[in-house]
């Protein structure tokens, strides 16, 4: 989830890390073994005069399967589940908002099953998960392709890049 909103104006930090357990500074073994409670998260510092929360909204739908609440493509389990994660009633509204719009946009033969939930104590991945894209670009993008990433969003959403 880095990569689709790194470098792009506005955003100011794009970090992985984990949110939503009960284990503190866990590591990503710990977070993989479902024991710790976490999810694998972004968590994304923004000017929001010139990346609006809604753009940022707009642009998380087109990177995920909003239908599966297993995980995501190859990644299955709680920790890999995709949620959003609001710091205000506003970012709040708004996303419950976006996903309304998403359901009845027809878009998806199924529902829309994407939690919203009250942001929780973030803490960052550890340093070989950072910018991964950037790290490892043949396994990033052998990933996009097996998994089945790279064809479920040019299908739904067409050629985002």
């Amino acid at each position: 989830m880095v990569k689709p909103f790194d470098e792009l104006p506005g955003i100011e930090k794009v970090i992985s890390g984990y949110t939503g357990g009960n284990t503190e500074q866990p590591t990503y073994e710990e977070v993989c073994s479902g024991l710790t409670g976490h999810t694998e998260a972004v968590q994304i510092t923004f000017d929001p005069k010139i990346f609006p929360y809604k753009r940022l909204l707009d642009l998380f739908w087109m990177q995920i399967d909003p239908t599966d609440s297993g995980g995501q493509f190859y990644d299955r389990g709680d920790s890999y589940r995709t949620a959003i994660f609001y710091h205000s009633d506003e970012q709040k509204q708004l996303a419950e908002q976006s996903k309304n719009d998403l359901e009845k946009s027809g878009r998806f033969s199924h529902p829309i099953v994407v939690p919203i939930e009250p942001a929780r104590t973030f803490y960052p991945a550890e340093e070989y998960h950072q910018h991964f894209y950037r790290k490892n670009p043949e396994r990033y993008e052998a990933y996009q392709l097996g998994s089945g990433r790279k064809h479920f969003i040019n299908k739904h959403w067409g050629d985002i890049k």
